[in-house]
């Protein structure tokens, strides 16, 4: 609906919608401008008091044969505060109003202003619990998205550097940003993903990126390989975008959503490229060594504990010295859950209890849980390995797949032997081969399709890829 050159009946509109007499923090001014009446609404707590102040001050000066013809006009006249727009849609206006921007009515003239002077509560934009790195910047994105931005932007001083903003969500209207360098991303990539988002029809994007990454690509539930790459950290997103890729932001999200990514994508870290070359291929290497021991250690173990002649001499040590007196099958899978159990445990334990929590844990499950006879010296060992490797990968969800993948192998190979393991590995590397980029390409590329130069760059720590890029 039009908003209307009469104020009144704009108020009574507004009246229906906002009900100011039911919502407290919804807030609204009649005041007088040049003679005329008007009216400004605001929601309590996301609006600069000076600005506003300050704005309001400024219009007790206007004379009524002062007053313009147009909002266009006044707005050039009289408010000269930069964020300024004028709006003649009603549910538009409404949309803005709740996402914290001033509106002002003013009888006699047809559009309303919006005066951008809102402010969200946020916190410091201090380093990511998880994206911790050895050397470099300590910052990190929050949940305001106007922030988060603004940290690329300090980074990307290049006018072609791209920021578009969209909504989704019918009740939600959450902000979506769309960040780019113009002449290096995929063209065609990027007009999918606009037009995938322009298509949305969600109520509300609840869980943020997670719910917009599901709508955005619905792909095959039962591969837990992840097609997204997270990071709270705003170098690797300014990387990225430098690089070509796309990044989407989203409103109280402190993380950016980096797209395409691949498996070589999603195991990199920010510390291979704050350390020298050779320093940053070493630990690159050592990731992905651990990628295979997280997958491959503990199904192996139980291969070989399922037959003991193929223990070569100088892996004696390995077999299991003690008696065993539930099944290492069962040892295994229970220490899985168990240690998940854990995590979750540690997550919702206040702080001040953590460290206690964790020594009764350990002693516990560590010390008392094989004397008893339950588990193993051996298989206590691998698992706490298996556990800590798998804090080694950033992304969360590449350490549930990698366990979805071993628990597989766990089973074939309880129940099949060597021609289960064997089924499991297939099945692995499979998972892998078929997975698709949200572009539709190769996951492995530069494996497949082979490309030995792409390979090496990814293996290999040499120059920062976007100087590479800038120079090519």
């Amino acid at each position: 609906m039009k908003i209307s050159n009469k104020l009144e009946t704009n108020m009574q509109r507004f009246e229906k919608l906002l009900r100011p007499d039911i919502n407290f923090d919804v807030v609204y001014r009649v005041i007088r401008v040049g003679g005329r009446n008007a009216c400004i609404y605001f929601i309590d707590g996301f609006t600069k008091d000076d600005t506003l102040l300050r704005i309001l001050q400024s219009f007790g000066s206007i004379k009524p044969e002062a007053m313009p013809d147009t909002a266009h006009e006044f707005s050039k006249l009289y408010l000269p505060y930069g964020e300024i727009g004028l709006e003649t849609e009603e549910d538009l206006l409404v949309t803005q109003l709740l996402s914290g921007v001033p509106c002002m009515l003013i009888d006699g003239y047809e559009q309303a202003f919006t005066i951008d002077c809102r402010t969200y509560p946020a916190r410091g934009v201090s380093e990511p619990e998880k994206d911790k790195v050895l050397r470099g910047s300590r910052d990190g994105f929050v949940e305001t998205l106007v922030f988060n931005t603004a940290l690329i932007r300090r980074r990307i001083r290049d006018p072609k550097m791209r920021v578009e903003i969209m909504n989704a969500g019918e009740s939600s209207h959450t902000d979506i940003a769309i960040c780019y360098m113009d002449g290096r991303v995929d063209e065609d990539l990027l007009a999918k993903i606009k037009g995938r988002i322009e298509k949305l029809h969600v109520d509300a994007l609840t869980m943020n990126q997670e719910s917009l990454a599901e709508c955005i690509y619905p792909h095959k539930w039962y591969n837990p390989f992840p097609k997204f790459r997270f990071s709270e950290r705003p170098d690797t997103a300014a990387a990225s975008i430098l690089e070509g890729n796309i990044i989407i932001l989203v409103d109280n999200s402190p993380s950016a959503m980096i797209l395409p990514s691949s498996i070589f994508d999603i195991i990199e870290e920010a510390d291979d490229y704050y350390f020298p070359p050779i320093t940053g291929t070493y630990l690159r290497l050592s990731r992905m060594l651990i990628f295979f021991l997280t997958l491959f250690l503990t199904p192996l173990w139980l291969l070989f504990m399922q037959n003991p002649g193929w223990i070569p001499e100088w892996l004696a040590f390995i077999q299991v010295t003690d008696d065993v007196h539930v099944a290492l099958i069962f040892q295994l899978l229970i220490l899985e859950f168990a240690i998940d159990g854990l995590r979750l445990a540690a997550v919702n334990t206040p702080s001040m209890l953590t460290t206690p929590l964790s020594v009764i844990a350990g002693i516990v499950l560590g010390e008392y849980s094989v004397k008893s006879g339950w588990f193993n010296s051996e298989t206590m060992l691998y698992m706490a390995f298996v556990t800590i490797a798998n804090y080694s990968q950033t992304s969360f969800e590449l350490g549930y797949a990698l366990k979805f993948m071993r628990v597989m192998l766990l089973l074939l190979t309880a129940f099949f032997n060597l021609w289960g393991f064997i089924a499991g590995t297939v099945i692995s590397v499979l998972c892998l081969i078929f997975n698709k980029t949200i572009a539709g390409k190769s996951y492995i590329y530069p494996l497949v399709p082979f490309s030995f130069s792409e390979l090496k760059k990814r293996l290999v720590r040499n120059r920062l890829p976007h100087e590479e890029k800038r120079e090519s």
